[in-house]
């Protein structure tokens, strides 16, 4: 088996035991702060957001700050780095002794962060050009995966084992990606670039400004329509049916999309290094763009269901094709940095979208939200047709006659 197909087996077991351990504490968080003495509901709701929050605001920040590390010290340093240090902070917030403790870690725990960053970069400048787009196709269901099942794996594991191993159970898991990190994945590692450039140097540096940009957008709302749902899909739920059931069927809508982006994914990832990244991205925004708008007018949590699920399928030929697009035009001294920056638009959408969500449902309707998020994927739909399926087809049609003009002379 090829080191590359040896790593990405790591890496994708790693990245779906990071995403769990970012997002499992979401349903655990209103009852552990509470069982930490905090009576007030009012006040479990606010901390709540606090603790939750601050984690992928501070991975937003620091996300392209290890990206430049990797890039200049390894990949998997890096790796082996956030999977002890997520091992250990969660583990402890078993121990917090109150509120203002678990807030400080969950802070710590964004402050470390970078797993994801570093196994994308890891894989991209490991395989070759003909793989690509299965390999990330096929590691970016991990991410998706772990922080859309975490929620119900969270739930599951308070239910029956207690709030305090929600989080022991969870520190064990990183702790195990740290050790197949450490004996499994393989790193030729050669040093190119000696100084970690501030920000500003770094973006001098990148030969397609526009087009990254756009890739960053592109990331930053397929995480929105990916999580703009969380607030708001309980109560939802609850307007379709009387079912005693309503938890369990909440998370099914919500892990639904989670469970069909691990089966797309790499199907679409493949498509993507055979017909070209550009015409996918496109193709599923606007199909999921189109998908969330009959969300809207469901009458049964089954048609819901299905519906998340479609969507997902969609939504799983997006964020390969973005990080196909950011591994061609990124030189690979700046590989690190730049997925970095890619990360923490996406946590920056997994935040934003909770609050997207929230604002819409409250000032509008819960139903609002589903035309809202259509109108965001469908508008980003048309920008990067724009801007980048436009420029990729002129440039290969100018390539094109050039070369039969060459023919012609000859």
């Amino acid at each position: 088996m090829p080191i590359w197909k040896k790593n990405l087996v790591v890496c994708w077991f790693g990245m779906f035991a990071t995403g769990i351990g970012m997002i499992q504490i979401a349903p655990v968080l209103p009852l552990y702060i509470s069982h930490l003495g905090v009576g007030q509901e009012a006040a479990v709701a606010q901390l709540s957001g606090i603790a939750f929050g601050s984690t992928f605001i501070m991975s937003a920040i620091f996300s392209p700050i290890w990206g430049s590390v990797a890039d200049t010290f390894g990949r998997k340093p890096m790796l082996l780095r956030a999977s002890l240090g997520m091992a250990i902070v969660i583990g402890c917030m078993g121990f917090a002794p109150n509120v203002t403790v678990l807030i400080g870690l969950r802070l710590l725990q964004g402050v470390i962060t970078g797993y994801s960053t570093a196994c994308t970069t890891l894989i991209a400048t490991q395989t070759d050009q003909e793989h690509a787009g299965w390999a990330l196709g096929t590691l970016s269901t991990a991410n998706i995966a772990g922080a859309l099942l975490g929620p119900l794996i969270g739930g599951f594991l308070s239910e029956h084992f207690g709030l305090q191993n929600v989080f022991f159970m969870t520190g064990a898991l990183m702790m195990v990606s740290f050790f197949t990190t450490f004996f499994f994945v393989k790193e030729s590692f050669q040093r190119t670039d000696k100084k970690v450039r501030h920000a500003k140097e770094i973006w001098h540096q990148i030969p397609e400004k526009s087009l990254t940009v756009t890739l960053f957008v592109t990331a930053f709302i397929l995480t929105i329509a990916l999580y703009s749902v969380e607030p708001i899909v309980t109560v939802f739920m609850g307007h379709l049916t009387n079912s005693s059931h309503l938890a369990l069927l909440s998370g099914l809508a919500f892990s639904a999309s989670g469970l069909a982006n691990i089966i797309a994914a790499p199907r679409l990832g493949k498509l993507s290094d055979r017909v070209g990244a550009h015409k996918v991205m496109v193709i599923a925004l606007v199909t999921a763009g189109l998908l969330f708008i009959p969300q809207a007018f469901v009458t049964a949590p089954w048609q819901l269901i299905m519906l998340r699920f479609l969507f997902g399928l969609t939504a799983g030929g997006l964020m390969p094709s973005v990080n196909i697009m950011i591994r061609k035009i990124t030189p690979t001294a700046l590989t690190g940095r730049v997925f970095g920056f890619s990360m923490s638009a996406m946590y920056l959408g997994v935040f934003g979208g909770s609050v997207f969500g929230g604002q819409i449902a409250a000032w509008l309707s819960i139903r609002a939200v589903f035309f809202c998020t259509a109108a965001l994927l469908l508008m980003n739909g048309l920008w990067v047709y724009c801007r980048v399926y436009r420029q990729i087809a002129c440039a290969a049609q100018s390539s094109t006659t050039h070369r039969l003009r060459s023919d012609e002379n000859e």
